[in-house]
């Protein structure tokens, strides 16, 4: 047996250039933000409450009134017999305070009843053009003209439509005409309160790294945005309107699978698919920032009074380029 090194012939094939290596996969991939705050709020505000739940607080809710009445009688009588001045002066505080509960109320149900306006304003018109009836496109003109009656900010465009409406020869351009006229700069408004709302939420997810600090700010700044935008329109939701219109709007996008978002959405602001370059507390800004940027969009749409012609709906990429672009520079500034 020969002793030393064993000597091995390769083949003419060329060796292997570590250049061409394919690159080594990376264990502990990076995850992306996906906007847990704005998905803890969508899930707060659509939970609905078992019936056992219901009925507890219900409960609770009429035992404690019963209590407190109970209470504030006996309070008022005692004073009225050891001091009548006194007691009469507590009687009519207890008095006001019964008015000013049932004025609120009074309010609740008046907004409740201002959003379902709305709904039966926008159910006619799009039946009206479905059905091409003139005669119920002009029927929901005129119920326009009375809802924004009163507002300055509506004048010109109601002149504008009484002097452009007799023109119009059919439902669809007569109800494009006070989309063009009287919709349309309150859909600006209602733009800018989204965008608002947006870099709001963004900038305090990406600057308060206190646990559910993010949570409890996008949901209360989401709520806000969505009162808001039922006023542009004519709403006027209270507080209970208010809660009712963003549960809706929150079931709506979480039955569609709306309250994700991906790089796409984000890309007019960062300029490519840079999410999992930023910093964790940054990258779930922007991304609860665009989420609600879609919770305006579907607001818009539910509180509008008229759908939108030929389905020309806001865009949400557009509202987040301009809600976000001035946080971040895209990469196609930089170079």
């Amino acid at each position: 047996m020969a002793k030393g090194p064993v000597l091995i012939e390769i083949e003419d094939d060329p060796a292997p250039k570590v250049a061409e290596a394919p690159p080594v996969p990376d264990s502990t991939p990076v995850a992306l933000p996906r906007g847990d705050a704005m998905q803890m709020a969508a899930r707060v505000a659509t939970r609905k409450p078992s019936r056992l739940g219901r009925f507890f607080w219900g409960l609770g809710g009429a035992l404690l009134a019963a209590v407190l009445g109970a209470a504030a009688w006996d309070f008022v009588t005692e004073w009225i017999a050891r001091a009548p001045l006194v007691g009469w002066a507590f009687t009519g505080l207890l008095g006001a305070f019964v008015l000013t509960l049932l004025i609120i109320a009074l309010r609740e149900l008046a907004a409740l009843r201002r959003l379902t306006r709305l709904d039966g304003l926008r159910h006619d018109a799009a039946q009206a053009v479905e059905q091409n009836d003139l005669a119920a496109s002009r029927a929901v003109v005129d119920r326009l003209d009375v809802l924004y009656r009163g507002r300055p900010d509506t004048d010109w465009g109601r002149s504008w439509l009484a002097e452009l409406r007799g023109d119009q020869m059919d439902a669809a351009g007569l109800l494009k005409l006070a989309e063009d006229t009287l919709v349309a700069p309150l859909d600006r408004a209602a733009e800018r309160e989204v965008e608002a709302a947006a870099r709001q939420v963004a900038t305090v997810t990406a600057l308060v790294p206190i646990a559910l600090a993010d949570v409890v700010a996008a949901l209360t700044a989401n709520l806000r945005m969505i009162r808001r935008i039922a006023e542009i329109y004519g709403g006027r939701g209270g507080l209970l309107g208010s809660w009712r219109l963003t549960r809706a709007v929150m079931a709506h996008l979480v039955a569609t699978g709306a309250v994700a978002v991906g790089d796409d959405m984000l890309e007019p602001v960062l300029g490519g698919s840079i999410l999992g370059k930023l910093s964790r507390r940054f990258g779930e800004g922007l991304v609860n920032g665009a989420l609600t940027a879609r919770v305006g969009v579907a607001a818009m749409e539910v509180c509008r009074p008229l759908v939108y012609a030929n389905g020309e709906r806001p865009k949400a990429r557009r509202l987040v380029k301009q809600a976000l672009g001035g946080l971040f520079t895209s990469q196609s500034d930089r170079k």
